[in-house]
């Protein structure tokens, strides 16, 4: 009997011991995302009514809804096989700040740089 209940003690450390914790990852639940205001086409996708208030985004939408060019398009359709959105709203969480402003990269492709109505433009470089 004794030897038995050396035994289990034995047991019980031995399957304690072997069990790895792992620790519990804290995550960030991002509520918002980019949400694209203009597409490549010139097409309102957000309006006013959806974007926040809190930002203080300043958009005049006559101003937003051109499109690219025909030979804007042409030359994103050949260089990176897609058109990409002209105009972004970004949260605070996805932007990142350099020495020339604040900006956000696009599908790790498109770079989007803020501009005074809190809205991000796709760079110039792209499709000139």
């Amino acid at each position: 009997m004794k030897n038995f209940a050396v035994f289990l003690l034995l047991a019980f450390l031995v399957s304690s011991c072997h069990k790895k914790t792992v620790p519990t990852k804290t995550e960030v639940k991002v509520t918002r995302t980019p949400l694209v205001v203009i597409d490549g086409l010139g097409r309102v996708i957000t309006s006013k009514a959806n974007l926040p208030t809190d930002e203080g985004i300043k958009a005049d939408y006559t101003q937003l809804e051109r499109s690219f060019t025909p030979e804007q398009k042409a030359n994103l359709m050949a260089r990176h096989k897609m058109i990409p959105p002209r105009v972004l709203y970004v949260p605070k969480e996805y932007t990142k700040t350099s020495l020339k402003g604040d900006y956000c990269v696009y599908k790790k492709k498109f770079w989007y740089w803020k501009k005074s109505d809190g809205l991000f433009y796709l760079d110039e470089v792209y499709y000139k």
